[in-house]
């Protein structure tokens, strides 16, 4: 068993207090699933209720859709959140860095201690990005400018994209060496036919050569709901042999990954895959890379699920 848990990505929301326009469409089906059973508001003490007995210390919350012009607002309400109940412990926030104010929302972001990161989604997958037009983002000069900024602010950026975005992706961000930036989700592996996956590794390891660039292990359920510890594990090692170890952070994604496993199987899969590894990579799997890569505090850890 491991000393300690860090939830490197997780989200938290409230329906009573902000407008996620996602979570209120009704009837919809996303390409993650049917989201009828999460749409409900999203709490500190639901995400310990379903971490049980783990060790969980410290979180990261990941921005998650507020409607448009409300990213301060989240920002704010998580930080009290933070403040009464020590979850989540830092934030990665949202601003559109292609728009032309994007420097003046990165300094209200600032105001807020927590503030760690900034996402912005460039991939979510194939059919939705076509829909949405995310990555129009990666030829956009500004945005380019934007992102380069994050460095000097100390701000790292959490990276969420689709395997076809891999390689191109790869080469603005070799141009951004100073950059820190979080792969989420195993980098979307949505296709996993054998050819797929060989395309995926192929782009992976055009990341994992990026200097600042860690992995995170999360979002099975969101290619597949009916994951199981065979049908991740290649993915699982893949990240770990890529990125090594001291690269690599375990995220629930929750309450997203609740459609397809709860909390306490979804650690026990990821942990029985990660068994073969030492103690010591384990722990930076589990704990470490998070804390170094957030720069989370000790002083910032909350009492663990396990002694609640």
């Amino acid at each position: 068993m491991i000393a300690r848990l860090v939830d490197a990505h997780h989200h938290l929301w409230n329906l009573d207090a902000l407008r996620y326009p996602w979570l209120e469409a009704r009837g919809v089906r996303r390409f993650f699933g049917d989201p009828s059973a999460i749409q409900a508001n999203y709490l500190p003490a639901d995400l310990r209720a379903d971490a049980e007995n783990l060790p969980l210390v410290a979180s990261v919350h990941v921005q998650v859709g507020v409607a448009p012009g409300a990213e301060l607002a989240e920002t704010t309400w998580l930080h009290a959140q933070a403040q009464r109940t020590g979850l989540p412990s830092v934030i990665v926030s949202y601003c559109d860095l292609a728009a032309v104010d994007a420097q003046t929302c990165l300094d209200r972001q600032q105001t807020f201690a927590r503030v760690r990161a900034i996402r912005q989604i460039v991939g979510r997958e194939p059919s939705d990005d076509l829909r949405t037009g995310c990555a129009r983002v990666l030829d956009d000069l500004t945005w380019r400018a934007n992102m380069r900024s994050l460095s000097a602010r100390g701000l790292a950026f959490d990276l969420q994209l689709t395997p076809v975005q891999h390689k191109k992706i790869a080469a603005i961000l070799a141009a951004m060496p100073e950059l820190a930036v979080a792969i989420c989700h195993c980098g979307s592996p949505c296709d996993q036919s054998r050819a797929g996956l060989a395309s995926w590794r192929e782009g992976m390891q055009r990341l994992a050569e990026l200097p600042r660039s860690v992995c995170k292990i999360s979002g099975f359920g969101m290619f597949d709901p009916n994951w199981t510890r065979a049908s991740i594990q290649p993915i699982v090692e893949t990240c770990v042999e890529l990125f090594g170890a001291h690269r690599c952070m375990f995220g629930s994604n929750f309450p997203v990954e609740k459609l397809a496993h709860g909390y306490r199987s979804l650690f026990a899969e990821v942990a029985a895959i990660t068994a073969i590894l030492t103690s010591a990579e384990r722990e930076e799997i589990f704990s470490g890379t998070a804390i170094r890569f957030y720069r989370i505090e000790a002083s910032a850890f909350a009492p663990s699920s396990k002694n609640c």
